[in-house]
Protein backbone atom coordinates (compact mmCIF):
# COMPACT_ATOMS: atom_id res chain seq x y z
CA UNK A 1 0.00 0.00 0.00
CA UNK A 2 1.05 3.63 -0.45
CA UNK A 3 3.07 4.92 2.50
CA UNK A 4 2.05 7.72 4.87
CA UNK A 5 3.21 10.29 2.32
CA UNK A 6 1.03 8.80 -0.43
CA UNK A 7 4.02 7.37 -2.30
CA UNK A 8 3.86 3.90 -3.86
CA UNK A 9 5.80 1.16 -2.14
CA UNK A 10 5.23 -1.49 -4.82
CA UNK A 11 5.61 -0.92 -8.56
CA UNK A 12 4.95 -3.15 -11.57
CA UNK A 13 6.57 -2.14 -14.86
CA UNK A 14 5.05 -3.70 -17.98
CA UNK A 15 7.86 -3.33 -20.48
CA UNK A 16 10.56 -3.86 -17.88
CA UNK A 17 13.51 -3.34 -20.20
CA UNK A 18 12.30 0.13 -21.29
CA UNK A 19 14.88 2.83 -20.56
CA UNK A 20 12.15 5.29 -19.62
CA UNK A 21 10.47 2.66 -17.45
CA UNK A 22 13.79 1.97 -15.73
CA UNK A 23 14.36 5.67 -15.06
CA UNK A 24 10.90 6.05 -13.54
CA UNK A 25 11.34 2.93 -11.40
CA UNK A 26 14.69 4.20 -10.10
CA UNK A 27 13.25 7.56 -9.10
CA UNK A 28 10.31 5.84 -7.38
CA UNK A 29 12.77 3.68 -5.44
CA UNK A 30 14.66 6.81 -4.42
CA UNK A 31 11.33 8.03 -3.03
CA UNK A 32 10.59 4.99 -0.86
CA UNK A 33 9.30 2.32 -3.29
CA UNK A 34 10.50 -0.99 -1.87
CA UNK A 35 9.29 -3.62 -4.35
CA UNK A 36 9.75 -3.35 -8.12
CA UNK A 37 8.48 -6.04 -10.50
CA UNK A 38 9.87 -5.80 -14.02
CA UNK A 39 7.74 -7.67 -16.55
CA UNK A 40 9.08 -8.15 -20.05
CA UNK A 41 10.78 -10.42 -22.51
CA UNK A 42 13.56 -12.39 -20.85
CA UNK A 43 17.06 -11.37 -21.87
CA UNK A 44 19.97 -9.02 -21.14
CA UNK A 45 17.79 -5.91 -21.27
CA UNK A 46 15.48 -7.09 -18.51
CA UNK A 47 18.39 -8.22 -16.35
CA UNK A 48 20.22 -4.94 -16.85
CA UNK A 49 17.13 -3.05 -15.73
CA UNK A 50 16.83 -5.25 -12.64
CA UNK A 51 20.48 -4.62 -11.77
CA UNK A 52 20.02 -0.86 -12.11
CA UNK A 53 16.91 -0.82 -9.92
CA UNK A 54 18.63 -2.92 -7.26
CA UNK A 55 21.53 -0.50 -7.36
CA UNK A 56 19.11 2.35 -6.63
CA UNK A 57 18.27 0.67 -3.33
CA UNK A 58 15.10 -1.34 -3.90
CA UNK A 59 14.49 -3.83 -1.11
CA UNK A 60 13.19 -6.40 -3.60
CA UNK A 61 13.34 -6.62 -7.39
CA UNK A 62 11.57 -9.39 -9.27
CA UNK A 63 11.51 -10.15 -12.98
CA UNK A 64 8.53 -11.73 -14.73
CA UNK A 65 8.42 -13.16 -18.25
CA UNK A 66 5.79 -11.15 -20.11
CA UNK A 67 5.11 -10.35 -23.76
CA UNK A 68 2.89 -7.43 -24.72
CA UNK A 69 1.77 -9.27 -27.85
CA UNK A 70 0.45 -12.29 -25.90
CA UNK A 71 -3.00 -10.77 -25.66
CA UNK A 72 -4.74 -13.99 -24.63
CA UNK A 73 -2.30 -14.54 -21.76
CA UNK A 74 -2.46 -11.14 -20.08
CA UNK A 75 -5.19 -11.92 -17.55
CA UNK A 76 -3.52 -15.15 -16.46
CA UNK A 77 -0.07 -13.54 -16.20
CA UNK A 78 -1.31 -10.56 -14.20
CA UNK A 79 -3.41 -12.68 -11.87
CA UNK A 80 -0.28 -14.75 -11.13
CA UNK A 81 1.76 -11.60 -10.52
CA UNK A 82 -0.81 -10.26 -8.06
CA UNK A 83 -1.07 -13.61 -6.32
CA UNK A 84 2.67 -13.64 -5.74
CA UNK A 85 3.44 -9.95 -5.15
CA UNK A 86 0.18 -8.07 -4.54
CA UNK A 87 -1.21 -5.68 -3.62
CA UNK A 88 0.58 -3.42 -6.10
CA UNK A 89 0.36 0.36 -5.73
CA UNK A 90 1.47 1.57 -9.15
CA UNK A 91 1.53 -0.06 -12.59
CA UNK A 92 3.64 1.56 -15.28
CA UNK A 93 2.94 0.60 -18.90
CA UNK A 94 6.13 1.34 -20.83
CA UNK A 95 5.74 -0.68 -24.01
CA UNK A 96 6.56 0.49 -27.50
CA UNK A 97 8.45 -0.07 -30.73
CA UNK A 98 9.06 2.53 -33.42
CA UNK A 99 9.55 0.46 -36.54
CA UNK A 100 10.88 1.59 -39.91
CA UNK A 101 8.11 3.66 -41.48
CA UNK A 102 9.37 3.15 -45.04
CA UNK A 103 9.33 -0.61 -44.61
CA UNK A 104 6.05 -0.66 -42.69
CA UNK A 105 4.20 1.11 -45.50
CA UNK A 106 4.90 -1.88 -47.75
CA UNK A 107 4.80 -4.72 -45.21
CA UNK A 108 1.29 -5.09 -43.76
CA UNK A 109 2.33 -7.91 -41.42
CA UNK A 110 5.16 -5.85 -39.93
CA UNK A 111 2.83 -2.86 -39.54
CA UNK A 112 0.28 -5.07 -37.78
CA UNK A 113 3.01 -6.26 -35.40
CA UNK A 114 3.82 -2.66 -34.46
CA UNK A 115 0.13 -1.92 -33.88
CA UNK A 116 -0.21 -5.01 -31.68
CA UNK A 117 2.87 -4.18 -29.61
CA UNK A 118 2.00 -0.51 -29.15
CA UNK A 119 -1.79 -0.58 -28.90
CA UNK A 120 -3.70 -3.87 -28.94
CA UNK A 121 -1.42 -5.67 -26.48
CA UNK A 122 -1.11 -2.83 -23.95
CA UNK A 123 -4.85 -2.10 -24.18
CA UNK A 124 -5.70 -5.70 -23.32
CA UNK A 125 -3.16 -5.67 -20.48
CA UNK A 126 -4.63 -2.43 -19.13
CA UNK A 127 -8.07 -3.99 -18.82
CA UNK A 128 -6.57 -6.86 -16.81
CA UNK A 129 -4.60 -4.42 -14.65
CA UNK A 130 -7.70 -2.31 -14.04
CA UNK A 131 -9.59 -5.36 -12.79
CA UNK A 132 -6.82 -6.18 -10.31
CA UNK A 133 -6.60 -2.62 -9.01
CA UNK A 134 -10.39 -2.29 -8.71
CA UNK A 135 -10.45 -5.49 -6.68
CA UNK A 136 -7.85 -4.17 -4.23
CA UNK A 137 -9.67 -0.81 -4.05
CA UNK A 138 -6.80 1.52 -4.90
CA UNK A 139 -3.86 2.07 -7.21
CA UNK A 140 -2.37 4.17 -9.97
CA UNK A 141 -1.76 3.32 -13.62
CA UNK A 142 0.81 5.33 -15.56
CA UNK A 143 0.84 4.86 -19.34
CA UNK A 144 3.59 6.08 -21.65
CA UNK A 145 1.84 7.49 -24.70
CA UNK A 146 3.54 9.95 -27.09
CA UNK A 147 3.03 13.34 -28.67
CA UNK A 148 3.25 11.40 -31.95
CA UNK A 149 -0.34 10.35 -31.30
CA UNK A 150 -1.63 13.88 -30.80
CA UNK A 151 -1.63 14.53 -34.51
CA UNK A 152 -0.29 11.75 -36.67
CA UNK A 153 2.39 12.75 -39.16
CA UNK A 154 3.06 11.31 -42.58
CA UNK A 155 6.64 10.47 -41.57
CA UNK A 156 5.66 7.96 -38.85
CA UNK A 157 1.94 7.35 -39.19
CA UNK A 158 2.07 3.66 -38.23
CA UNK A 159 3.75 4.41 -34.89
CA UNK A 160 1.77 7.62 -34.42
CA UNK A 161 -1.58 5.97 -35.05
CA UNK A 162 -0.77 3.18 -32.59
CA UNK A 163 -0.04 5.77 -29.90
CA UNK A 164 -3.15 7.75 -30.84
CA UNK A 165 -5.21 4.60 -30.32
CA UNK A 166 -3.58 3.87 -26.98
CA UNK A 167 -3.99 7.45 -25.81
CA UNK A 168 -7.69 7.51 -26.68
CA UNK A 169 -8.22 4.13 -25.06
CA UNK A 170 -6.57 5.38 -21.86
CA UNK A 171 -8.70 8.52 -21.77
CA UNK A 172 -11.81 6.35 -21.86
CA UNK A 173 -10.46 3.89 -19.30
CA UNK A 174 -9.55 6.75 -16.96
CA UNK A 175 -13.17 7.91 -17.09
CA UNK A 176 -14.41 4.37 -16.52
CA UNK A 177 -12.23 4.11 -13.40
CA UNK A 178 -13.59 7.32 -11.84
CA UNK A 179 -14.85 6.64 -8.33
CA UNK A 180 -13.15 3.24 -8.07
CA UNK A 181 -10.10 4.39 -6.10
CA UNK A 182 -7.95 3.80 -9.17
CA UNK A 183 -6.54 6.60 -11.28
CA UNK A 184 -4.91 6.50 -14.69
CA UNK A 185 -2.26 9.01 -15.75
CA UNK A 186 -1.26 9.51 -19.40
CA UNK A 187 2.31 10.60 -20.17
CA UNK A 188 2.98 12.27 -23.54
CA UNK A 189 6.73 12.60 -24.09
CA UNK A 190 8.25 14.18 -27.16
CA UNK A 191 11.55 12.96 -28.59
CA UNK A 192 13.39 10.97 -25.90
CA UNK A 193 17.00 9.94 -26.47
CA UNK A 194 16.87 6.14 -26.04
CA UNK A 195 17.85 3.00 -27.94
CA UNK A 196 14.60 3.29 -29.88
CA UNK A 197 15.52 6.71 -31.28
CA UNK A 198 19.24 6.03 -31.74
CA UNK A 199 20.42 7.12 -35.19
CA UNK A 200 17.45 9.42 -35.77
CA UNK A 201 17.98 13.16 -36.26
CA UNK A 202 17.55 15.10 -33.05
CA UNK A 203 14.33 17.03 -32.52
CA UNK A 204 13.56 20.30 -30.75
CA UNK A 205 12.91 19.90 -27.01
CA UNK A 206 14.56 16.45 -26.90
CA UNK A 207 15.00 15.00 -23.41
CA UNK A 208 16.71 12.12 -21.62
CA UNK A 209 14.78 9.30 -19.87
CA UNK A 210 15.63 10.79 -16.47
CA UNK A 211 13.84 14.02 -17.42
CA UNK A 212 10.71 12.02 -18.26
CA UNK A 213 10.95 10.27 -14.90
CA UNK A 214 11.26 13.58 -13.04
CA UNK A 215 8.23 14.98 -14.85
CA UNK A 216 6.20 11.85 -14.11
CA UNK A 217 6.93 11.97 -10.39
CA UNK A 218 6.11 15.66 -10.31
CA UNK A 219 2.85 15.01 -12.14
CA UNK A 220 1.92 12.15 -9.82
CA UNK A 221 2.45 14.42 -6.81
CA UNK A 222 0.29 17.19 -8.30
CA UNK A 223 -2.53 14.86 -9.36
CA UNK A 224 -2.19 15.70 -13.06
CA UNK A 225 -4.25 13.42 -15.35
CA UNK A 226 -1.94 14.09 -18.32
CA UNK A 227 1.80 14.79 -18.19
CA UNK A 228 3.57 16.43 -21.15
CA UNK A 229 7.34 16.08 -21.36
CA UNK A 230 8.67 18.68 -21.71
CA UNK A 231 5.77 20.85 -20.62
CA UNK A 232 6.25 23.29 -23.51
CA UNK A 233 4.87 20.65 -25.89
CA UNK A 234 1.38 21.15 -24.48
CA UNK A 235 1.22 24.66 -25.94
CA UNK A 236 2.92 23.60 -29.17
CA UNK A 237 0.31 20.95 -29.84
CA UNK A 238 -2.56 23.33 -29.18
CA UNK A 239 -1.33 25.01 -32.36
CA UNK A 240 -0.30 21.89 -34.30
CA UNK A 241 -3.58 20.14 -33.61
CA UNK A 242 -5.52 22.86 -35.41
CA UNK A 243 -3.31 23.54 -38.41
CA UNK A 244 -5.06 23.00 -41.75
CA UNK A 245 -4.00 19.69 -43.30
CA UNK A 246 -2.44 21.34 -46.33
CA UNK A 247 -0.15 23.29 -43.97
CA UNK A 248 0.50 20.37 -41.61
CA UNK A 249 1.72 18.23 -44.53
CA UNK A 250 4.47 20.75 -45.26
CA UNK A 251 6.04 20.45 -41.81
CA UNK A 252 9.34 18.55 -41.62
CA UNK A 253 9.08 14.95 -40.41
Amino acid sequence: MNDAFGLPQSVLVLGGSSEIGRAIAIQLVERRARLVILAGREGPGLEAAATAVRGAGAAEVATVAWDATDVAGHTRALEATWARHGPIDLVLVAVGVLGDQERLEHDPAAAAAVLTTNFTGPAAALLAVADQLRAQGQGTIVVLSSVAGERVRRSNFVYGSSKAGLDGFCQGLADALAGSGVRLVIVRPGFVRTRMTAGLPGAPLSVEPAAVATAVLRGLASGAPVIWVPGALRAAFVVLRHLPRRVFRLLPG
